[in-house]
C-alpha cells in the first residue's frame, strides 16, 4: 500500500488527476450496481401495512346513500333535518369539523353523505357516548314533529317571477361584484336594490314583462323617467357625481373614489344617459347604486347615526332619494309600494326580504363589513377600464319620453367584447317605446 502511495506521489500532476477521476468513477459504478442489486432482490420494497382503523374506514364506506332510493320530497327534507340535528350535536364538541361538514353538505344532494362525514371524523375521536346520546335525543325530538311541505315563507319569492329574476341576476354577478369592489359596498347590498326595482317593474307592467323576463330571463333596462336596471333618476346620478368630487359634502366618500365616475367627453348629460341606459352592460347602473348606498351611509354616520347594519333603511333611502335622506334616530323602512300577487310590500321590505333570505348567498355572500373605505385612488388604467365597459348598443334617443310616439324598439346590434370579460346575453330594452 505504501509502495502504491509512493508511486502515486512520484507521478506528474496530470497523471495524478487522471487517477483520481478513474477512482471516483469506480466508486460511483460500484454504488450504482449495489443499489440496483438491492432493488432487484426486493430489499427496498415497502410492503405497506394495515391501517389500525381499517374497520372504521370500512364502516364509513358501508354507510348507505340515497343514490337508488325512491324517496318523496318530504322524506328527503326529513332526512336533511335529521342530519342537521346530528351536526348540531357534533358542533357542541368539535365545532370546526361540524362547520366544515355543514359547508360540504350544502354542495351535496345526498343527506346521508353527512353520516359518512361524521363517521369519518369519529375515527379520530375518543369514545364519546354523550355525543351520540345528544344526537339521538335531538333526532327523536324532530321525529315528533311531522315534516311539513311548505313553500318559501316569503310570499313574493314563491312565484315564477323570482325564479326567473334570480337567473337574470346571476348572469350579471361578475359586474355586480366588480361594482361592489370599486364602490366599497357589499355586492349583496347592490343586489337588494336591484331586486326591489326589478320586482316593482315586473308587477307594474306584468304583460310586457311576461314576454321577456319570464321566457328570456333578462333584466329590464328603464330608459324613460328613471334609467337603467336600478331605475336611477338623472338628477340623482348627477348628485352622486358631485358628491364624489366635493370634499366638503356630507356624502363625500374620500379621495380614493373621486375619479370613479369620470367622464370621457364634455357632454356629461348624454354620456350619463348612455351609461345608465346601456342594456348590454349594466356596470354603471351598479356603480351608481353602490355610490348611493355608500354616500347615504356616510351621511348618516357623520350625523351620529350608524345605519351600516340596517339594509332595510339603506334600501328605503336608495328608493326615496337624497332629498329625503335626513339622519335621525329610529328611522323606519318603507318607500314605494309594490304589489306582488295579492300582497302589498314596500321597496325597503322587498330588499330586506332578499338580503336576509339566504337566496343567492353562494354568489353574493354576506360579508363581515358591508362598507369599506379604500385608501388608494384608482389608477388611470382602472378608470379607463371602467369607461370602456360601455357597449355600443342602440340606445333610445334622449327625451323620447316627452314625445307621443309609438316607435318600435331598435334592432339589437351584434355583441361586442366586454372589458371585464363578461359574456353578456342580449338584454331586451323593454322600455324603449315611449308611453
Amino acid at each position: 500500500m505504501k509502495q502504491l502511495w509512493h508511486e502515486f506521489l512520484q507521478r506528474p500532476w496530470w497523471r495524478k488527476a487522471l487517477d483520481i477521476v478513474v477512482a471516483l468513477f469506480a466508486v460511483a459504478g460500484a454504488a450504482i450496481i449495489g443499489a440496483w442489486s438491492l432493488y432487484q432482490l426486493g430489499v427496498t420494497n415497502n410492503k405497506g401495512a394495515v391501517d389500525k382503523n381499517y374497520r372504521s374506514l370500512m364502516e364509513v364506506a358501508e354507510i348507505e346513500d340515497l343514490k337508488h332510493a325512491r324517496l318523496t320530497p318530504e322524506q328527503v327534507d326529513n332526512e336533511w333535518a335529521l342530519r342537521y340535528a346530528r351536526l348540531s350535536a357534533l358542533a357542541r364538541y368539535y365545532p370546526v369539523n361540524a362547520r366544515l361538514i355543514l359547508v360540504a353538505a350544502q354542495h351535496s344532494d345526498d343527506p346521508l353523505a353527512v353520516d359518512r362525514m361524521i363517521a369519518a371524523a369519529k375515527v379520530y375521536m375518543d369514545s364519546l357516548p354523550e355525543l351520540d346520546n345528544l344526537a339521538d335525543r335531538l333526532c327523536e325530538e324532530l321525529e315528533r314533529v311531522p315534516q311539513q311541505r311548505n313553500g318559501n315563507v316569503i310570499p313574493w319569492m314563491a312565484g315564477p317571477e323570482w325564479q326567473a329574476l334570480k337567473q337574470a341576476i346571476q348572469r350579471d354577478s361578475a359586474l355586480i361584484i366588480e361594482a361592489g369592489r370599486l364602490s366599497g359596498v357589499e355586492p349583496r347590498m347592490i343586489v337588494g336594490c336591484l331586486v326591489g326595482e326589478q320586482i316593482r317593474l315586473f308587477n307594474s307592467k306584468r304583460e310586457m314583462f311576461k314576454k321577456y323576463l319570464g321566457p328570456v330571463k333578462v333584466l329590464s333596462v328603464q330608459s324613460q323617467f328613471s334609467y337603467g336596471v336600478n331605475g336611477i333618476k338623472d338628477f340623482t346620478a348627477k348628485a352622486v357625481e358631485e358628491h364624489l368630487q366635493d370634499p366638503t359634502s356630507e356624502f363625500y366618500m374620500g379621495p380614493a373614489y373621486e375619479h370613479l365616475l369620470d367622464f370621457t367627453t364634455e357632454d356629461h348629460e348624454t354620456e350619463r344617459y348612455n351609461r345608465l341606459v346601456d342594456y348590454r352592460n349594466h356596470l354603471y347602473s351598479y356603480l351608481y347604486t353602490g355610490c348611493i348606498l355608500h354616500q347615504t351611509m356616510l351621511q348618516w354616520r357623520r350625523a351620529g347615526y350608524d345605519i351600516s347594519d340596517r339594509p332595510d333603511i339603506l334600501f328605503t333611502l336608495f328608493n326615496v332619494g337624497f332629498a329625503q335622506s335626513v339622519p335621525k334616530a329610529n328611522p323606519v323602512a318603507g318607500g314605494s309600494h309594490i304589489t306582488v300577487g295579492d300582497a302589498e310590500y314596500t321597496f325597503g321590505a322587498i330588499g330586506f326580504d332578499f338580503y336576509y333570505s339566504g337566496e343567492l348567498a353562494e354568489t353574493f355572500p354576506f360579508q363581515r363589513e358591508r362598507f369599506t373605505n379604500k385608501q388608494t385612488p384608482l389608477t388611470a388604467e382602472e378608470v379607463e377600464r371602467i369607461q370602456q365597459s360601455m357597449s355600443d348598443c342602440n340606445r333610445p334617443e334622449r327625451g323620447l319620453e316627452y314625445r307621443n310616439s309609438n316607435a318600435s324598439s331598435p334592432t339589437l346590434p351584434q355583441e361586442e367584447p366586454d372589458p371585464f370579460g363578461v359574456n353578456h346575453e342580449k338584454t331586451i330594452p323593454v322600455e324603449h317605446t315611449a308611453q
